[in-house]
């Protein structure tokens, strides 16, 4: 059985997004004829712990772990943070707007810390990962960022190993991702930013991102060779629950809620139609499940939608499942930034796979409103678009009040993280 290296810094048991992509891959690998063998931190800053991620382990799995040093005590004692208090991903500010020392935290990251705080980790990586290789060669490795420091490893090791096929899979875009402009980056650290970029994408041996878009995107820095595997759904854990749907007309919203996602239209059209309709105030339920920026928080009481809030800070991934499952209606929010044509969130599967209506918002010529068109899963409404947000979510509560919400979701199979890993696995087999 062929090896291949996987440099990830998101392992179990961390929760949230960025574990799921690489876990459920190393899940089937075997199925196709490769043996995984992990490279990971020691010690490193999770956003939130899932043990319930334990069960998708391969037995027997080789997992390399070396410490990794972060500078993000510093920041919690510059910020007043307490000392195990978890740093938020994508600058999500859950309790207040950013002071003085956040702004300044953020100047020095962009600015200093290229392209991560996580850079740190690169250097002893690449001397370890080096004389291990000697040892115990593999047919391949791959790196997968954000963060992207761990495609810098990857480009490092290339250097040494000319000849070991390296793929670098980009779960989002470097210079391109919603935060960027939120850096406060000098001239000199944008094009540092850049020009290390362009290095991994010309280097590698073959890209992977998740959507047509972003693929798009990339080619313009001309890499050797790119493809696109989605994100996706896995069917052991999807396979329809003994759930109930919700009593309430419950939207809900799973996963990280940052302030390029908040859908200010959204809260308008729901104000609106509480105030006209008296059963719909008493019917509606907002359910917002994960981490979520204080600004949406202001939004939703400045549209006087606090009363109907139900606000839960972290799910297992079995539980975010169930929910989904029970939920009314499911919101998917794209991010407002110069990349949403191409943004596949990893939960828009198994917002998909959870046979559950789908309202989303985001650009209505995407790679989300294709796919929900194809799937016939959900609607795809514009940004700022007022009149149809409104009409879907009447549409959607009339069929609630009829007991007919359901939806005849299609075509989602090739969706499935088993199918995806036949995917990566034929592209390692043609490096």
């Amino acid at each position: 059985m062929k090896k291949v290296l996987i440099i990830t810094y998101y392992w179990f048991p961390s929760g949230g997004a960025g574990v799921q992509r690489w876990l459920k891959f190393t899940k089937y690998l075997r199925d196709f004829g490769w043996e995984p063998v992990i490279y990971t931190p020691e010690n490193p800053e999770f956003p939130s712990i899932d043990k319930s991620f334990e069960k998708d382990l391969p037995s027997g799995l080789t997992i390399l772990k070396t410490p990794i040093w972060e500078p993000y005590n510093v920041y919690r004692k510059l910020t007043s943070k307490k000392k195990n208090e978890p740093i938020n991903a994508a600058f999500i500010s859950e309790n207040k707007k950013q002071g003085w020392k956040e702004k300044a935290s953020i100047w020095i990251r962009g600015n200093f810390l290229i392209p991560d705080p996580r850079k740190f980790w690169i250097k002893p990586s690449v001397s370890y990962l080096t004389e291990y290789l000697k040892e115990n060669p593999v047919d391949a490795i791959i790196t997968t960022g954000p963060p992207h420091s761990m495609h810098l490893i990857g480009l490092e090791l290339k250097k040494n190993i000319p000849n070991l096929p390296w793929v670098a899979d980009f779960r989002d875009p470097w210079t391109n991702i919603d935060f960027y402009k939120e850096l406060k980056l000098t001239w000199l650290a944008d094009k540092i930013h850049h020009s290390l970029e362009k290095k991994v994408v010309r280097t590698a041996d073959s890209l992977v991102t998740v959507s047509e878009g972003w693929k798009n995107e990339f080619i313009l820095m001309k890499p050797k060779k790119i493809q696109v595997i989605s994100n996706g759904y896995d069917e052991s854990d999807v396979q329809q629950l003994d759930v109930s749907l919700d009593e309430k007309f419950s939207i809900s919203h799973i996963g990280t809620l940052n302030a390029a996602r908040n859908p200010q239209t959204v809260w308008k059209v729901l104000n609106e139609i509480c105030t006209e309709n008296a059963d719909f105030r008493a019917d509606l339920q907002i359910q917002l499940v994960g981490k979520v920026d204080f600004s949406v928080l202001e939004s939703i009481r400045e549209y006087r939608l606090d009363g109907q809030l139900n606000k839960i800070d972290y799910l297992s991934h079995s539980k975010a499942i169930a929910k989904q499952q029970s939920s009314q209606l499911l919101l998917l929010l794209i991010n407002q930034s110069p990349n949403a044509n191409g943004i596949l969130t990893g939960k828009f599967y198994e917002y998909l796979a959870s046979k559950r209506p789908i309202l989303a918002v985001g650009p209505t010529d995407g790679d989300a409103a294709r796919v929900l068109k194809e799937t016939g899963a959900g609607t795809m409404v514009g940004f700022s678009d007022e009149v149809a947000t409104k009409n879907a979510i009447l549409q959607y509560y009339a069929s609630y009040k009829n007991r007919t919400l359901t939806v005849q979701t299609e075509s989602v199979v090739r969706f499935s993280r088993r199918s995806l890993t036949g995917e990566l696995a034929t592209l390692l087999n043609s490096l």
